[in-house]
């Protein structure tokens, strides 16, 4: 099997997060970068995919320089190869402008039997990208996966609802991303942090991808964030002196706050 995995480089959920003043974009220098946590599952899955069938997995990453280390990571852990979509004119794009943009990069590998993505990534958490990305490329999608599983040419699935569990089919190729109960990742071996120094990353442009300047970004963009404003302190709180009235002084606040 051919199995592309898409990752993305986030800011690191512990660090603090924020909005460049500029253009309300997300601010990528203010916090430690790391490899969002839902794409090591989707990794470790094609992983578990190719140690069963054979084959090779692919990442795909799009973000700037330094969202190599995210690829690396996922080299380490195990992965053959990377494209990285690295262009200035990509700075602000929305989930359209990237599932386009990943859409004309996954058009640059051959044979793409499976394409596997995270459900949805820690810093705009739009979970739109995998459908988004299936349409563009015709393909089939099975989305928010906790069990997968390959047959012939078909790709079964269970999704998990508030009402139950779906189970899935579809043809090959096809388009999936998983959720967090799908697996839990490896650790890269040091073998493995060393194999990924030597495997094969292949740099891209927009120009490469046939797009331009006008097509991506912010620009391009059919959302954008207009008025941005820091979250407020947190206040204090209301303490309450128990005196034999305790539970009544509680109760009558959580009345006051409309909460019972």
């Amino acid at each position: 099997m051919n199995i592309v995995v898409l990752v993305k480089q986030v800011p690191d959920t512990w660090s603090e997060r924020k909005l460049a003043d500029s253009d309300h974009t997300l601010d990528r220098d203010s916090a430690d970068a790391v490899l969002d946590e839902i794409n090591e599952r989707a990794v470790e899955e094609a992983l578990l995919l190719q140690e069963a069938h054979g084959g090779e997995v692919t990442v795909v990453a799009m973000g700037p320089d330094r969202a190599t280390d995210a690829i690396r990571k996922a080299l380490s852990m195990g992965a053959d190869k990377a494209v990285h979509v690295s262009d200035p004119a990509l700075h602000g794009s929305d989930a359209l402008t990237t599932a386009k943009v990943l859409a004309k990069a996954i058009g640059t590998i051959e044979g793409v039997d499976l394409v596997i993505a995270g459900n949805e990534a820690t810093d705009g958490r739009a979970g739109a990208v995998p459908a988004m990305l299936a349409e563009l490329l015709g393909l089939p999608q099975v989305t928010q996966v906790r069990k997968l599983s390959v047959e012939g040419g078909t790709v079964k699935a269970e999704r998990e609802t508030d009402e139950g569990v779906a189970h899935l089919e579809a043809s090959l190729p096809a388009v999936v991303s998983v959720n967090e109960k799908i697996n839990e990742p490896r650790y890269p071996s040091f073998k493995g942090i060393m194999a990924a120094k030597k495997k094969p990353v292949s740099t891209l442009t927009i120009a490469d991808l046939g797009l331009d300047a006008g097509e991506v970004g912010l620009s391009a963009s059919w959302s954008q964030v207009l008025e941005a404003a820091p979250k407020p302190p947190r206040g204090a709180g209301q303490r309450v002196e128990d005196s034999g009235d305790g539970g009544a002084k509680i109760a009558e606040y959580l009345v006051g706050q409309k909460l019972i």
